[in-house]
């Protein structure tokens, strides 16, 4: 059985990773400011509350905790959602202090997460990719701090992977639109609408290019990752995805109606298949991802298609959309 760290584990990710990791058999130590709340942290998962950017604390919590593996989800994770320098220096700050610590503990393995927005979709000032779909091939190009912060955590993990070579493994992920478990029920995403809502009006999903994952898939995602980092290149970085768009229309008709330009591109989308690859995963690790829209919402979107609001629309051009 092994000890895993899991940093922002309150988070509406964190609780399924922590959830998940717990129910494969590892020992779970759940790290964040804020607790959860009684009656919700996973069986045999514990917790320590702890302000991971004091000085020192990561590495004594490290210490103390001795992991054999830790997964930094920590930070803060919409866009916009505080000031610009906030976000930039918060987020950074955190990546920074947790990988250095578990590399002068000699943690094993350590995976930090990053975010599909440091490619730059949605930027005021434009944006088309070299192709669709995109992949971790895909030029980044950061356009606010959020994003940008992402991007240097998967920096700052390389570094340390080019430093260290084999003697600890190193990995980064990207996650999609997180969806949370309560969320297919009809709990309110975070940008404040439900799921089925974001179906039946496109132009909820547009701004993130329709991607989406489940967050139980992320949790076997890093329960696999995990298991294969010693056998796979060091230093790697995956985007961690549904099999499909969260979109009833196929994305090579829907895309080019929110992204200017982009007809062509998008012309490879065929079917349902999602604007963001997930191959090196598949290739890699062997991961399939086991949820989709179509088995996991409790309600119907079409019921909604008079219905949706506009008060949450927004265009691709200048999204505040965290995925």
């Amino acid at each position: 059985m092994s000890t895993i760290v899991v940093t922002g584990g309150s988070g509406r990710l964190g609780r399924s990773v922590v959830g998940g990791l717990s129910d494969a058999g590892h020992r779970v130590i759940s790290v964040d400011r804020d607790a959860v709340p009684a009656g919700q942290l996973a069986p045999g998962a514990v917790q320590h509350t702890v302000d991971l950017l004091a000085p020192g604390e990561a590495l004594r919590l490290l210490r103390e905790t001795a992991p054999d593996a830790v997964i930094h989800l920590a930070a803060i994770a919409v866009p916009f959602s505080a000031p610009e320098e906030v976000i930039f220096t918060t987020n950074t700050r955190l990546a920074y202090a947790v990988l250095s610590a578990a590399t002068e503990v000699g943690v094993p393995k350590i995976i930090t997460a990053s975010s599909p927005t440091v490619l730059g979709y949605g930027s005021p000032a434009g944006w088309l990719p070299g192709a669709f779909p995109l992949d971790e091939e895909t030029t980044p190009r950061p356009w606010n701090a959020y994003a940008l912060s992402k991007l240097i955590a998967e920096q700052t993990m390389q570094m340390f992977a080019a430093a260290q070579g084999d003697r600890i493994r190193y990995a980064a992920f990207r996650p999609c639109f997180v969806i949370s478990p309560e969320e297919w029920e009809g709990a309110p995403t975070q940008q404040g609408h439900t799921l089925a809502e974001r179906l039946a009006d496109p132009a909820l999903a547009a701004p993130s290019l329709f991607n989406y994952v489940d967050a139980r898939d992320v949790a076997d995602f890093l329960d696999l990752l995990l298991a294969k980092m010693d056998s796979i290149p060091n230093g790697q970085t995956f985007f961690v995805g549904a099999a499909d768009a969260l979109a009833t229309e196929p994305l090579a008709g829907l895309i080019p109606q929110f992204l200017p330009g982009s007809a062509a591109l998008a012309a490879s989308l065929a079917g349902t298949s999602p604007a963001f690859s997930i191959e090196k995963a598949r290739k890699l690790l062997g991961w399939e991802p086991r949820r989709s829209w179509r088995n996991e919402l409790r309600t119907d979107p079409s019921r909604l298609n008079d219905e949706a609001p506009v008060a949450f629309a927004a265009a691709a051009s200048g999204s505040k959309e965290t995925s």
